[in-house]
């Protein structure tokens, strides 16, 4: 009975010692033992690690376009960390990461970021879809679409990309929203145009067309730092008679539209953003760029939803002064907001004192991204004939598993805990027999 309760002790001193240790060190420690590395690699222990309390680990990634010729750009992703409130503190903790151009068709002056979703992010440059792990550098490209368009019409899928986690089948899921029309476009309201909505379901690894009301779908507009997985749903900025948040719940597999607030109408010459705030929905209304400013008019709105898709439960929680700015990008520690200019200098304003000061950063207009990021052991299915399927990107993912290669190379054990931790590993190791 004694040696079973010492046994049961060793076991959680391990598991509670291996929760206290970032991501890269785990990754190594699984090279240790095979002990290590089944209680590393087990749903059991990655869910206890993507959920834990004991260490704040939060990140912030950035990515960012930069200009190296003419026409050609490098976009980077850099992971930043700081402890408190001056963003220009902000230190580097692993080395950039350079991103190769998915495919040849665009001159890659940006990237959409989606995520992060339990530590996964998206990368897509409207063609390619390439799913990564940052933290662990596990990445999937995942294959194209195999329903056909009709001949002399082109497919776009600027209206959208969605990514979320259906926590009842356990599967993460894609929501392509496309629009099919002539190519070259006629621009003109009888031009002859079909919406689709395709779903990837990622445990079965396939494309399906989910079929839904043509009619009566709104259409979906891109805008940068809107789109946003939350409470189990995608959203969507679109206009269905006047602007809406459009939703695609995972689990359901349904559409349904949240009205913003009663001063936001397709004509009020504004933009608008989709962040969380207290961990509530939270709508920005900002001027953007503007013909003839008006210091009345353009004033910016920041509007809460105290109740997750009641529209009564809209609040105006700050009023601030007109920002006429490329984009908003994130609101940071429940009161800084961060914002590219239209010469790409990133700013931050304080939502408490209304005050604005730049940061130092810096990129090209429309390609800065940066979201708060935990690093997690999420795996990344893998799918043999991924490859196969997009042999257009062949050698775009080889480059890819190249940097991610030197990446991993040049992420050196810094952290002296992560020592004493591997020494308290190596003791218990020793002193105790481990279950195999």
């Amino acid at each position: 009975m004694a040696g079973g309760n010492m046994k049961n002790l060793c076991d959680d001193m391990l598991i509670n010692i291996l929760l206290r240790i970032p991501v890269k060190s785990l990754i190594r420690f699984k090279c240790i033992s095979k002990i290590l590395y089944d209680l590393i690699q087990s749903s059991v222990f990655i869910n206890l690690h993507k959920n834990r309390t004991i260490i704040k680990d939060e990140l912030l990634l950035l990515k960012r376009s930069i200009k190296v010729a003419p026409l050609e750009y490098n976009n980077v992703l850099s992971f930043l960390s700081g402890h408190d409130d001056n963003i220009n503190d902000l230190k580097p903790v692993y080395p950039d990461l350079y991103i190769p151009r998915l495919t040849s068709r665009h001159g890659h002056r940006c990237y959409e970021t989606i995520g992060p979703c339990n530590g996964l992010i998206v990368l897509t440059d409207f063609d390619a879809i390439v799913l990564f792990n940052p933290a662990t550098r596990n990445y999937r490209a995942l294959p194209l679409s195999p329903f056909k368009r009709k001949v002399r019409f082109h497919r776009s899928m600027r209206g959208g990309l969605g990514f979320g986690y259906d926590w009842i089948s356990n599967d993460y899921k894609f929501v392509k929203l496309s629009e099919i029309f002539r190519d070259p476009p006629q621009w003109h309201p009888n031009e002859d145009r079909e919406k689709t909505v395709e779903i990837y379901d990622l445990n079965i690894g396939s494309w399906r067309v989910f079929n839904y009301d043509c009619e009566e779908f709104p259409s979906v507009h891109w805008l940068p730092c809107f789109e946003i997985f939350y409470k189990g749903a995608y959203h969507w900025s679109a206009y269905a008679e006047t602007t809406i948040i459009l939703c695609f719940d995972m689990t359901s597999e349904t559409f349904r539209g949240i009205k913003m607030p009663h001063t936001c109408h397709p004509y009020d010459a504004k933009l608008y953003s989709l962040v969380i705030l207290n961990e509530s929905l939270t709508l920005i209304c900002y001027a953007g760029k503007q013909t003839v400013p008006d210091p009345i008019r353009d004033l910016t709105d920041i509007w809460v939803m105290k109740e997750y898709g009641v529209y009564e439960s809209w609040i105006k929680k700050y009023t601030i002064k007109p920002l006429y700015i490329e984009a908003t990008i994130l609101l940071l520690k429940d009161h800084l907001l961060l914002l590219q200019s239209f010469s790409g200098q990133v700013m931050s304003n304080d939502l408490n004192s209304d005050k604005l000061e730049e940061v130092n950063f810096f990129s090209i207009a429309h390609s800065f991204t940066m979201i708060i990021y935990k690093e997690c052991l999420t795996p990344v299915p893998k799918m043999e004939d991924t490859v196969e399927h997009n042999s257009m990107i062949l050698e775009k993912v080889y480059l890819f598993n190249f940097n991610l290669m030197n990446f991993q190379h040049t992420c050196v054990l810094q952290d002296s805990t992560t020592f004493f931790f591997l020494f308290c590993l190596r003791y218990l190791s020793l002193s105790f027999q481990l279950p195999p």
